[in-house]
């Protein structure tokens, strides 16, 4: 497998344009800004693994009152001192809140880099499927104009015959009729073409104005030739981003349970101090030194209540998760089984397809040859031309939803594999290799 899905497609043109959008989308940029967010306070929390230290210290100048040092008739003189002092903490992780806390900071890291790849898989196929979109209706398009080309030359052949007094003015009427809905039908394509573009300039971070210009000539949509790389469902729940985000949002839920458990137990910080005071003349003397060590320890014994209270609404939040995450997982084996059921009927359809506008086709070469030798009209050279024109319209329509629908089953497959290899287990030996479709 490459290591990005939409290189199966082996367009340069698309490879550029989803480059583009990976680098300037807004919604990715966003999401990057987020996860570099709880990147820096799953740093934060591991902070509290290392012991805190705090040094303060200055000079002054004065002196204490009178009645202090037991001078009544004088002040005493000021005098220059100074104070400085250490002071070294470490709290002891004896329940495990700690590290909990830690856990529940780097779940949230987790998931916010998963949410990182949920935009990625929605910017590629985002792009993938308004190119693909661009392109197709440029196709639909040149096959609309072909039969706008023949109905025209079907009008004039009927006006002919009516002036000859061998066609009815209906005749003439109803060939009208048809080239008008035939005209009417490329509005709506060009609209579609139009607004595919603009599309393509917002997720690449472009005004809709500045849209790439050469995908406006594109007249065929991308298509993965041969069979489609599918895996295992294992395999797809791991690389399935969403899944990812939804297992690390568990796991956080999950840990803030012991975070708010925590607060039922005494806390216990370790201390060192150490400082030096005096006046300035003595400085650094060993006489004007201190230091104290000991455990500072504790507990806010009548509010259990609270903590208890906040046990349970982390719990609350662990179940919602879990369900979230079960939710997550269904709706993952869904998108994928209807995104390969929806593109293997296509498929079936496309085929059958191919084989009317095959068969049409050989009936217009047969017409034009019975033209040729005076055995038909040229009437019934043109209704063949437009039948042949009709099916390569339904098989234009086809092809692009082909397009979309290879698509929808690479973003239901994860959208890309490049983190396939962290995610997926072990292949054993004997095993079959991933099925194909």
């Amino acid at each position: 497998m490459p290591a990005h899905w939409w290189r199966l497609f082996d367009d340069p043109q698309l490879d550029s344009l989803i480059a583009q959008a990976l680098a300037h989308n807004t919604d990715l940029r966003q999401a990057l800004a987020n996860f570099e967010r709880a990147a820096a306070i799953g740093s934060e929390a591991h902070g509290s693994e290392k012991p805190s230290v705090v040094i303060q210290g200055g000079p002054g100048f004065g002196h204490a009152s009178g009645l202090s040092v037991l001078q009544q008739d004088q002040a005493p003189p000021s005098r220059a001192n100074y104070s400085a002092g250490v002071a070294v903490s470490y709290q002891l992780d004896l329940v495990g809140q700690l590290r909990r806390a830690i856990d529940a900071a780097e779940a949230d890291a987790g998931a916010a880099r998963a949410a990182v790849d949920v935009v990625r898989v929605s910017v590629a196929g985002g792009t993938a499927q308004a190119y693909a979109s661009a392109c197709s209706a440029g196709l639909q398009l040149r096959v609309a104009q072909a039969s706008v080309r023949l109905q025209e030359e079907a009008l004039a052949l009927a006006q002919r015959l009516q002036r000859a007094g061998k066609a009815s003015a209906m005749d003439a009427a109803r060939a009208r009729a048809q080239l008008e809905a035939l005209r009417a039908a490329i509005s709506p394509l060009e609209t579609q073409r139009q607004q595919a573009l603009y599309r393509l300039a917002a997720l690449t971070g472009a005004p809709p104005r500045h849209f790439p210009h050469a995908v406006s000539q594109c007249e065929q949509p991308p298509r993965v030739a041969g069979l489609l790389p599918v895996g295992e469902g294992a395999a797809l729940l791991g690389r399935r981003p969403d899944v990812r985000q939804a297992e690390r949002s568990l796991a956080a839920a999950t840990a803030r349970i012991g975070v708010a458990t925590g607060d039922l137990y005494p806390k216990v910080t370790l201390g060192l101090t150490s400082g030096s005071s005096g006046f300035l003349g003595r400085f650094a003397n060993r006489e004007t030194f201190s230091y104290g060590v000991g455990p500072l320890i504790s507990w806010t014994v009548p509010n259990t209540g609270v903590a208890r209270a906040r046990i349970s609404q982390a719990e609350a939040t662990s179940r919602g998760a879990l369900a979230r995450f079960d939710g997550t997982v269904l709706n993952a084996l869904r998108e994928v089984e209807t995104a390969l059921g929806a593109y293997a009927r296509e498929l079936d359809r496309h085929a059958a397809l191919v084989a009317a506008r095959d068969q049409s086709l050989i009936v217009a070469e047969q017409s034009w040859a019975l033209l040729i030798s005076g055995k038909i009209g040229q009437l019934d050279v043109l209704d063949a031309q437009r039948t042949l024109a009709s099916h390569e319209a339904s098989l234009a329509v086809s092809d692009a939803q082909i397009a979309q629908y290879q698509i929808a089953v690479f973003m239901a497959l994860g959208g890309g594999w490049e983190q396939a290899a962290d995610h997926s287990p072990p292949s054993r030996p004997g095993r079959r290799p991933p099925g194909k479709t």
